[in-house]
C-alpha cells in the first residue's frame, strides 16, 4: 500500500519536473498545484472502473470535462496526451454551466472548478446516478455528494473520497486508491451525515 502512495507521489513529482517550466498563464504556486492535481486525475483514471456501458466502443476515449474556469491551462492536456488506459485514450473538454447538463453527461470524469461553487449542488444532483467520476476542489465538494475532492494540507495536495457517492454512480474505486484517501460521508441539508 505504501508502494502505491509512493508511486503516485513519484508520478506527480515527475510531472512537476517535466512540465513545471512550461506551465502557462498561471503563477508558479498555482501551476505546481494544478500540475499535481492533473497527475492525480490521470492516476485516478487508472484506479477507477466504469461500467462497460459507459463507453460506446472498446476504444472510446475517457472523456475528461472541466466545468467552469480552467485552472489547468494546457497542463492536463499534456499529461494525458498519447496515454492510454486499457486501450482507451483521453479527450479533454472545457465546459460551461448549462441547466440541461447534456455536455456534462457525455463525460467519464468531470472536474468541477471552484468557480462553479454556486452550482455544485445542482451538478452533483444531476450526476448522482450516472457513471461519472465527479472531482472538485471547492471546500466540502465530497461532503456535498461529489465523489472526489482535492484539499490542501500543509501545502500538499490530498484528496477525499465519498464512497457512497461512488456506489450511486456505479463506479468501482480501487482499494489501493482508497487507502490513500480520506473517506468522507455526505452531509444532508439539515447537517446530518447520510445513511
Amino acid at each position: 500500500m505504501r508502494k502505491v502512495g509512493s508511486l503516485i507521489a513519484i508520478t506527480c513529482l515527475l510531472f512537476a519536473t517535466a512540465l513545471g517550466s512550461r506551465a502557462e498563464g498561471v503563477d508558479s504556486s498555482d501551476s505546481s498545484e494544478y500540475l499535481i492535481k492533473a497527475g492525480f486525475i490521470y492516476n485516478f483514471a487508472k484506479l477507477v472502473e466504469w461500467p462497460t456501458s459507459s463507453f460506446a466502443q472498446p476504444d472510446s476515449p475517457i472523456v475528461i470535462g472541466i466545468l467552469g474556469e480552467d485552472p489547468f491551462g494546457a497542463t492536463l492536456d499534456r499529461i494525458v496526451a498519447d496515454k492510454k488506459i486499457n486501450g482507451r485514450g483521453f479527450a479533454v473538454k472545457r465546459l460551461k454551466w448549462s441547466k440541461d447538463f447534456k455536455d456534462l453527461k457525455d463525460c467519464n470524469i468531470l472536474f468541477v472548478s471552484a468557480s462553479e461553487k454556486e452550482h455544485i449542488d445542482s451538478v452533483v444532483d444531476a450526476m448522482k446516478w450516472l457513471p461519472i467520476l465527479t472531482i472538485g476542489d471547492a471546500p466540502g465538494f465530497a461532503r456535498r455528494g461529489g465523489i472526489m475532492n482535492f484539499t490542501l494540507e500543509d501545502n500538499k495536495v490530498r484528496f477525499e473520497v465519498n464512497v457512497e457517492a461512488a456506489k450511486h454512480a456505479d463506479l468501482t474505486i480501487s482499494s489501493r486508491l482508497l487507502t490513500l484517501a480520506r473517506i468522507v460521508q455526505q452531509v444532508t441539508a439539515d447537517g446530518r451525515k447520510s445513511e
